[in-house]
């Protein structure tokens, strides 16, 4: 039966590039939904259901897994989907083998393989009882491959230290306390392990579990604070270095993941698979200084695991634009430090020394553009205007703009005067200050109102079903 991904075998890159050769003739002729997967009303589009947003079902991820989640490293969730809900999560397990190793080894330590490591079985680093290698080999072993070995190796080294602090009778069994001491740290509080590999029957049952949403938050963990794991994930092959018999030996190592080097920015983390967790897979794609997360657990094949992140990423992708702040069809010409050129109006700002002037306004960044998800509602503005008074100048400072997406301020712009009005003379400031003295008794304005022009067109639009 097989049990876990890779199972006792050392795949060539030339079977990885041709299973991501599939993959990518798959979705070339596919498009974002390869497998005609489903779109469930209950999946959640940042804080609502798809069905909340009553969008059309083409506008969400179609994707088969059972436990979805995609955030990005700065805490955004684009896309849930029972992301609290208890599965198991075979190798990825291993992400958290690495953090304890990390948090707590020395790279340079030796780690010996013992027979048990080897007899673990399912994926492994080809590793041989007596195998000696430094830790930093080890977890290469560990996350490259996907070797249950170098769990084992790994524990069995570093939890000789963790027997009197957490009162485990063997070693593998006190590094595996370190990992749910970890896992609370961490608030993953839905998880539980119960080995350093994820193995899950055949001798290695027992309780364990965790969600998408702990899964996101350990791979986060591991990806923004440990460069060697970030540069360990990302590596389609590897080779690692032992000593074998009292002689060094390399051992040529393959990714399981077969994104890497197929879809732009995409740098790893972990696969898995058992019969009772399904394929799974926790992913990371970096583009513009920004890891976006995919997890992807319990889907149907190893290949749809693959599918799924691609179609996530795809997505989350596609549906950020650059929104441009300014929304005028009115234009002025607009001369500043010495360089005309035409801008938008966007507003009319009053006057403070005059009953009734006002002068155009401009953003003072006139093609300033914000980054938005489309999917996350549409932008709204709030002007705000300064009480300026005497002669106004090109270029002054007149009030701010805010805008807004689902409530939270996405930009702001400084409104500048785009054209010059002279200070009222003496005998206007007369008759001004006449005028606003009697204004007391009979209520008229003496000063005009501010008029904002500036457009925020529909991002979205329900009415239609499409982006405009």
């Amino acid at each position: 039966m097989r049990m876990n991904e890779g199972a006792a075998r050392h795949p060539s890159r030339a079977s990885s590039i041709l299973i991501a050769a599939v993959l990518a003739v798959v979705m070339a002729f596919w498009g974002v939904d390869p497998a005609a997967a489903d779109v469930r009303k209950n999946d959640r589009i940042m804080a609502e259901t798809v069905e909340e947003r009553s969008i059309p079902a083409t506008a969400a991820p179609s994707v088969d897994a059972d436990h979805v989640m995609v955030v990005d490293s700065e805490g955004t969730v684009y896309f849930q989907r029972n992301v609290n809900e208890r599965t198991h999560i075979a190798s990825i397990t291993k992400i958290m083998t690495a953090i304890v190793a990390l948090e707590n080894g020395t790279l340079s330590q030796p780690v010996t393989v013992s027979a048990k490591a080897v007899a673990t079985g399912e994926s492994t680093a080809g590793l041989w009882e007596g195998d000696v290698m430094t830790l930093e080999m080890a977890l290469q072993g560990l996350l490259v491959p996907s070797g249950n070995d170098a769990a084992v190796a790994i524990a069995e080294t570093l939890g000789e230290r963790f027997m009197a602090e957490t009162g485990a009778n063997d070693a593998e069994a006190a590094f595996v306390a370190k990992m749910n001491e970890m896992a609370a740290r961490l608030g993953m509080t839905n998880t539980l392990f119960a080995n350093p590999h994820g193995l899950d029957s055949d001798g290695h049952e027992g309780e364990m579990y965790s969600t998408a949403a702990d899964v996101a938050t350990m791979s986060r963990y591991a990806m923004e604070h440990f460069p060697l794991f970030r540069q360990i994930v990302a590596q389609p092959e590897a080779t690692l270095v032992i000593e074998r018999f009292g002689q060094p030996l390399e051992l040529p190592l393959v990714s399981t993941d077969e994104l890497i080097g197929i879809f732009d920015g995409a740098c790893g983390i972990k696969t898995g698979f058992t019969d009772q967790a399904g394929a799974c897979f926790a992913g990371v794609c970096h583009r513009d200084g920004v890891d976006l997360f995919a997890i992807v657990l319990h889907s149907p094949t190893e290949l749809q695991r693959f599918l799924d992140t691609r179609t996530l990423w795809e997505w989350v992708y596609d549906n950020h634009v650059a929104y441009p702040l300014a929304h005028s069809d009115e234009k002025a010409m607009m001369t500043f430090a010495g360089a005309t050129q035409e801008v938008p109006v966007v507003a009319y700002a009053p006057a403070a020394s005059w009953l009734d002037k006002t002068v155009k306004v401009t953003f003072a960044e006139t093609q300033e553009t914000v980054e938005v998800f489309t999917l996350n509602g549409n932008v709204s503005q709030r002007f705000a205007f300064d009480r300026v008074t005497g002669a106004i100048e090109v270029g002054q400072k007149m009030g701010r703009a805010e805008f807004f997406q689902a409530n939270e301020l996405i930009a702001t712009a400084d409104l500048v005067a785009c054209e010059a009005l002279a200070a009222p003379e003496l005998f206007e400031i007369a008759s001004i200050a006449w005028e606003r003295f009697t204004a007391v008794f009979s209520g008229v304005a003496t000063e005009a109102s501010p008029t904002v022009i500036n457009e925020t067109p529909l991002i979205y639009n329900k009415q239609v079903a499409g982006f405009i």
